[in-house]
């Protein structure tokens, strides 16, 4: 695999064109501020005076609405929520310029088939592997957070050249930018959200916590022993993967990671693991995640609710109370 770096870049791959961001959450904010930091002339396209015209104009940025937006642009970056993607898709389309660049940040709406692009077009991918402001922060500090790259629709046959511009100017480039496909890291990104990074992690802590609680242990101590120290071992993973966890854990540790880690997610874990990875390949996630939104999000937002009245979620608001620096971190 090819990881492109900043000497790879054809830096008048973009050169004099105008590059429009709709959308200004995490990572709309953060590309379109380093990219105006990198030199380009961004717009950033938005509903007029809510609350992001707001914030994006106090950042100093222009604003229009997205069908304005649009007009003139060489690229387009669609970054708003994923399922908010097909009606902008659809409002814009008629204003986006002949032979432009239509870039995603995830591959959702193009993997899926809900978004079929105008065919003048090249559509692009950079995924970006951290949340925007981790991004922006990178930027600002001279470093930058890795990024994926694929190419769809390569009209022009400048998509790569355009993508990978586009990578730099947030900063890509300098963390490293990697050749992927809009099916592979769509299928990757959502199986390590639901089986892992979210739906695995989260499970694991809360299914802990309420073991040892249902124990008659003190809900205080199970929150800091299944929930606030997972921090201290997963920035070991960050840093320096399973070795590097393993040289700063006790011995105790290591021999029960080792010998009891196996029995709680084990082969029958894996199993369904692949069968959530075979459920977003053949799109039934997809689709039950767009039926759920058509229909108004009320199961969603019912588990949602349940979530945050778990026990776990009152204990560690109080404790987190006495420990003032984790939001001092945050911010």
């Amino acid at each position: 695999m090819k990881i492109y770096s900043q000497k790879d870049v054809k830096k008048d791959a973009l050169k004099g064109e105008r590059i429009a961001i709709l959308g200004y959450g995490s990572q709309g904010r953060a590309h379109a501020l380093n990219l105006k930091d990198s030199g380009y002339d961004v717009v950033v396209g938005v509903r007029k005076n809510g609350p992001s015209w707001t914030k994006a104009k106090k950042d100093g940025l222009a604003v229009a609405e997205p069908s304005e937006a649009v007009k003139g642009a060489g690229l387009v970056a669609m970054l708003v929520p994923d399922l908010a993607q097909k009606d902008l898709y659809k409002e814009v389309i008629d204003n986006i310029p002949e032979n432009a660049t239509l870039l995603f940040a995830h591959g959702f709406n193009i993997h899926f088939g809900q978004i079929r692009p105008r065919k003048d077009l090249d559509v692009v991918l950079i995924a970006p592997k951290g949340p925007g402001d981790l991004v922006r922060r990178q930027y600002q500090e001279g470093r930058g957070v890795p990024c994926l790259m694929a190419v769809e629709q390569n009209a022009t046959r400048r998509a790569k050249d355009k993508a990978l511009a586009y990578a730099h100017g947030i900063g890509g480039t300098r963390g490293g930018v990697l050749t992927t496909t809009f099916a592979e890291e769509t299928e990757t990104d959502l199986f390590g959200e639901q089986a892992v990074l979210c739906g695995g992690a989260t499970e694991l802590v809360v299914k802990g916590f309420e073991v040892l609680v249902e124990a008659g242990y003190q809900p205080e101590v199970a929150y800091y022993e299944c929930l606030h120290e997972l921090k201290l071992i997963v920035d070991l993973l960050h840093e320096g993967g399973l070795t590097k966890m393993h040289q700063f854990i006790s011995d105790t540790a290591k021999w029960g990671d080792l010998t009891r880690g196996p029995r709680v997610v084990n082969a029958a874990t894996k199993r369904e693991m692949k069968k959530i990875l075979k459920e977003i390949q053949d799109g039934k996630f997809a689709r039950q995640w767009i039926s759920e939104n058509r229909r108004g999000g009320k199961k969603y937002k019912k588990l949602l609710d349940k979530d945050r009245k778990h026990k776990i979620e009152k204990v560690g608001a109080k404790l987190r109370r006495r420990m003032p620096w984790l939001e001092e971190g945050r911010a």
